[in-house]
C-alpha cells in the first residue's frame, strides 16, 4: 500500500463523503487539502460539512483565525507535521479535497521559503532590466546551489525581483532542514459530468443561503473582520459580504456567485488535468457510481 491516498475532484463532486467512507474501511485519518475550511467560524460557505466525517479523524481545518491570510507555505508545513503524526499512529493517511496547488506542493515536496518583502533591495532593483535581473538570479542561483526556480521565475521584472528577493534571503539565511520530502501517492480523481455538477452547485448554493450563510458572514464582520479582508477570501465570502454592505441586491448576489463557482470549478478541473500533464496519474472514478462500489474501486486500485 502506498503511504499516501489523494482525492480530489472539483466542488460538489462527493469528495468528503467518499474519503470518510474509505477511511473507515482502511483506519484512515484525513488531511484536508483546502485553502479556505483552515478558518475558523467559516463553516457553510467553505462547505465544512463535518458531519460528513462521522467520527474519522481529520486535520487541517480550523487551525487559523477569519481574517488572517494563510499561505502555501504554512499549508505544507502543517500538512507535513499532521502528516508524521498519523503515520506514527499506524493510520492511513488520506489527503483530501480541491485546493489542487496544496495537493501538488505537498506531493512534489515544493521548497518553499518564509521569505519577508526586502524593501531596500526592491528599490535597487527597481529600473533594472530584465536581462539584468535574469543575470543577477543566475549568479545568486549559483551560489545557493538552488533548483527552486524555473524559467517562469524570469518571465517579468516583477516575478524576477521576487525571486532575487527569495534567493538572497537564503543566502543569508540558510535553512538546510527547510526541504520537505515529494510524497508518493495513488490519486484518485472524482469525476462528475459538467451538466451533473452544474446542477450540484446551484442546488448547494441555494441550500448554504438557506442553512444561513448570509448571517455567517454578518457575524464574521460583526465580530470586526474588516469587509475586504472577507473578499480576499473570494466565492461565498466575496459576494455575500458584497451583499450585506449593500454593493450587491440579492438577486445579483446569487447569480453572480453562482456564475463563480462554476467558473472555479472549471478552473480545478483545468489544474487537475495540468497535473496529468505534469507526470502525476490521476485514477478518475465516476461521481454517480454508488458508495460501496467507489470505495471497492480504491481498494482495489491499492491493492494492485
Amino acid at each position: 500500500m502506498k503511504r499516501l491516498i489523494t482525492i480530489l475532484g472539483p466542488t460538489a463532486s462527493g469528495k468528503t463523503p467518499l474519503a470518510a467512507s474509505l477511511a473507515r474501511r482502511v483506519g484512515g485519518e484525513i488531511l484536508s487539502a483546502d485553502s479556505r475550511q483552515v478558518y475558523r467560524r467559516m463553516d457553510i460557505g467553505t462547505g465544512k460539512d463535518l458531519s460528513d466525517y462521522a467520527g474519522v479523524p481529520y486535520h487541517l481545518i480550523d487551525i487559523c483565525e477569519p481574517g488572517t491570510k494563510y499561505n502555501l507555505f504554512q499549508y505544507q508545513q502543517d500538512f507535513f507535521d499532521a502528516y508524521q503524526q498519523i503515520e506514527s499512529r499506524g493510520a492511513v493517511p488520506i489527503l483530501c479535497g480541491g485546493t489542487g496547488l496544496y495537493i501538488e506542493a505537498v506531493l512534489k515536496g515544493y521548497k518553499l521559503s518564509p521569505v519577508p518583502q526586502n524593501q531596500p533591495l526592491r528599490d535597487r532593483l527597481e529600473g533594472k532590466s530584465l536581462a539584468e535581473l535574469t543575470r543577477m538570479l543566475e549568479e545568486l542561483k549559483a551560489k545557493n546551489g538552488s533548483n527552486m526556480h524555473n524559467k517562469t521565475d524570469v518571465d517579468s521584472c516583477q516575478r524576477a525581483i521576487r525571486a532575487i528577493e527569495i534567493e538572497t534571503y537564503n543566502l543569508e539565511n540558510p535553512m538546510p532542514c527547510r526541504e520537505l520530502p515529494p510524497i508518493d501517492s495513488l490519486i484518485i480523481g472524482v469525476n462528475i459530468d459538467r451538466e451533473l455538477r452544474r446542477e450540484k452547485i446551484t442546488h448547494r448554493l441555494k441550500a448554504r443561503l438557506e442553512e444561513g450563510m448570509v448571517d455567517e458572514v454578518r457575524g464574521l464582520l460583526d465580530s470586526g473582520i474588516p469587509a475586504d479582508d472577507l473578499i480576499y477570501y473570494g466565492l461565498e465570502y466575496k459576494f455575500v459580504t458584497e451583499y450585506i454592505v449593500g454593493r450587491l441586491s440579492y438577486d445579483e448576489m446569487f447569480r453572480q456567485l453562482e456564475i463563480a463557482i462554476h467558473q472555479f470549478a472549471k478552473r480545478q478541473m483545468t489544474w487537475f488535468r495540468g497535473m496529468e500533464r505534469r507526470g502525476f496519474t490521476i485514477n478518475w472514478i465516476d461521481a454517480t457510481l454508488p458508495m460501496e462500489e467507489k470505495v471497492e474501486k480504491i481498494l482495489a486500485l491499492l491493492n494492485m
